[in-house]
């Protein structure tokens, strides 16, 4: 819980994962609109195959392999349908790396950080961190579930007209969601990886040149 900390130095509240292009698109407007789209990005999409991909980089940093490692971080990454989505999960996940090996060094997760050359997806990050200290996986993404959720609401907060009350109904409402898809996410391989949230992937295009906008993505 302490690595998925709002004050976890991996900057994430720079990053809206597309919701600040929906506001300015009226997609999301109010509590309801929120939790509709909030919902979808969950069950339909990105959330859902974080939880996958978080599961095998904590499977593959248990059994120290770090080519698995290695593999998973590779598909994470071209996951990613635009730049800045693909900037937001690797700022993330490197810095992640980097403030959890100084705080709470760990050989193992030293060894594995080396095989990842280059930049390391977020969902893969806090697995290999989870594997190699030894966390449960079951814990580990249920609590990225929500950090992940809380995050969004976070932003939303900023962005949209959405007071905070309205938010922490949102998150109460998504919480027995993110617990499913955590439980659910267990046994699955990378092959069930996929999701449908087309207009936030497109979104996050238009993000890019949007006028007047204080979020990374």
């Amino acid at each position: 819980m302490a690595w998925l900390s709002p004050t976890y130095p991996v900057g994430a509240y720079a990053y809206s994962h597309g919701l600040e292009w929906a506001v300015e698109a009226g997609d999301v407007r109010d509590e309801a609109s929120l939790l509709g789209w909030l919902t979808d990005v969950a069950e339909r999409g990105s959330l859902r195959n974080d939880l996958i991909l978080a599961n095998h980089a904590h499977r593959a940093a248990s059994a120290g392999d770090a080519p698995a490692l290695a593999a998973v971080n590779d598909l994470a990454l071209a996951l990613a349908p635009s730049r800045e989505l693909h900037l937001e999960t690797s700022q993330q996940g490197t810095s992640f790396l980097d403030a959890t090996a100084e705080a709470w060094p760990c050989p193992a997760l030293s060894d594995l950080a080396a095989a990842l050359a280059g930049p390391v997806a977020y969902p893969v990050a806090v697995g290999a961190a989870s594997g190699a200290h030894g966390v449960e996986a079951g814990a580990m993404r249920a609590a990225y579930g929500l950090a992940f959720v809380q995050n969004l609401v976070s932003a939303a907060l900023r962005a949209a007209p959405v007071g905070q009350a309205a938010g922490t109904r949102v998150i109460a409402r998504l919480t027995p969601v993110v617990a499913a898809l955590a439980e659910a996410a267990g046994p699955l391989g990378l092959e069930a990886i996929g999701s449908a949230t087309f207009r936030l992937d497109l979104g996050s295009f238009r993000h890019e040149t949007q006028y007047s906008r204080i979020f990374r993505s």
